[in-house]
């Protein structure tokens, strides 16, 4: 089946669902001798963080071709397209606009409206200025006002071009990942980190949504959270509470703060080093009312008690895609009605779904077969949620290109457009080509 199709009743075939595709600008941008240096160039800069030893000078080059890149999209049909701004290149080191800057992605946006495309603009996608990392970064409470003077000028410059922000893009990596298993930007190892810096984030999310609120009420303010579904090894209570705990851990500690204005009870497990500093008034900031909610979905884990660590992540079954991660799409319905089920969500938008797949270029064509396939099953489990009830508007294919995969570099490609970053030649993938007509499709129906 080399195509995509939606079940004929599905609320996904409205022309109120929006279907879009996503990116992030570290990934993609380059020209970083156009802005500040981040933490994403610090940590590529030292020798083995990243994979193939790339980083993001270049990367796409969308700053500069970015007008073919936005025609590109409107040949795709989609209704949306989600961007992130990248902090170090529209501010400056005295915490003023740095006008070159703004003015790249008033352009853009400017551009996107004539397309008749909405703009789904996430304020932070990872790429903390490195002068504020030289501060303590996201260690440090004063990022978190930091980050809502910057969500503040950048939105009352931006005025009524953004159909909706998102404050964050996945907390959890930017937490975990980089300050605690030092896997990403900055680099930092320590479970004495970890949840401090998810804590400022969090702060940091709920002082910019009030921010939006006041600079942009028109627009959809929300926040991305990613979830990797935790499932136990097998029916055993231990297996059971193993799981149940990472799933805290990692999942529900960045939602529950948001909906319920309190972390996971294990927080009072935790020894106090590795303890938040929370400050009167913090749960309420962070639990600002939204007006979406964005979910990122790509796997699932699997999990086994552990004497010495209290749960044991077990390898990724098959199948797999090409960075590992086993396909289960049945864990994504599972997610969105467990989510919908256990907290009082807003409207929620499935802000990235995708599949890294081994993809050639052959002869001007790449035949992705196996990504198209992830993309059914994976349309069908949102078309499932919605069935049982969970209000979700909308579907972002990530990504827009393949593109500088963090850790990975440039040797995993997410993308349903090649790049050759020799070249810099696009070529639509024939999933590309599938989401592009399941968008037609879709258009023709609702005639």
């Amino acid at each position: 089946m080399n195509k995509l199709t939606l079940a004929p009743t599905s609320k996904m075939n409205s022309p109120d669902f929006i279907f879009g595709v996503a990116t992030a600008a570290f990934q993609i941008e380059g020209a970083a001798n156009t802005r500040l240096p981040n933490i994403w160039d610090t940590f590529c800069s030292i020798k083995g963080n990243i994979s193939d030893g790339s980083n993001g000078d270049i990367a796409c080059d969308h700053v500069n071709l970015w007008q073919q890149d936005l025609a590109l999209i409107a040949s795709l049909g989609v209704d949306a397209y989600r961007l992130s701004i990248a902090w170090p290149r529209v501010m400056t080191k005295e915490g003023t606009l740095n006008q070159a800057g703004v003015d790249f992605y008033i352009r853009l946006l400017d551009q996107l409206k004539t397309y008749n495309i909405k703009a789904f603009v996430t304020l932070y996608h990872w790429d903390l200025p490195q002068y504020l990392e030289d501060q303590g970064g996201w260690l440090n409470r004063n990022t978190a006002y930091e980050f809502a003077h910057y969500a503040d000028l950048i939105s009352q410059a931006f005025g009524e071009r953004v159909y909706a922000y998102a404050t964050l893009n996945e907390p959890f990596c930017s937490a975990y990942l980089g300050y605690e298993a030092g896997i990403h930007a900055p680099g930092l190892k320590g479970k004495q980190y970890g949840k401090k810096a998810a804590h400022h984030l969090l702060l940091g999310h709920g002082l910019a949504m009030l921010a939006l609120q006041k600079n942009s009420p028109k627009s959809q303010n929300g926040i991305v959270l990613n979830f990797t579904p935790a499932y136990p090894a097998s029916d055993s209570k231990a297996d059971i509470n193993a799981a149940r705990y990472a799933d805290d851990y990692f999942n529900q500690w960045y939602i529950k703060p948001i909906f319920n204005g309190c972390y996971p009870d294990l927080i009072n497990t935790l020894p106090k080093e590795q303890q938040p500093d929370i400050l009167p008034g913090d749960m309420t900031i962070i639990s600002q009312k939204l007006d979406y909610i964005g979910v990122n979905y790509y796997t699932r884990a699997v999990y086994q008690a552990d004497a010495t660590h209290i749960f044991k992540e077990l390898p990724p079954q098959a199948p797999k895609t090409d960075i590992g991660w086993q396909i289960y799409p049945q864990a994504f319905s599972q997610l969105l009605t467990h989510l919908h089920q256990t907290y009082p969500l807003p409207p929620m938008y499935i802000t990235e779904n995708g599949a890294a797949m081994a993809d050639k270029l052959e002869h001007g064509h790449v035949h992705d077969q196996n990504r198209i396939d992830y993309y059914q099953s994976h349309l069908d489990a949102v078309n499932d949620a919605i069935d049982i009830g969970v209000d979700i508007r909308g579907y972002f294919a990530w990504s827009l290109m393949d593109n500088f995969e963090w850790a990975e570099g440039y040797s995993k490609r997410f993308g349903i457009v090649y790049v050759d970053y020799q070249t810099q030649q696009r070529t639509i993938k024939a999933s590309g080509l599938a989401y592009r007509n399941l968008i037609l499709q879709r258009n023709q129906d609702k005639k």
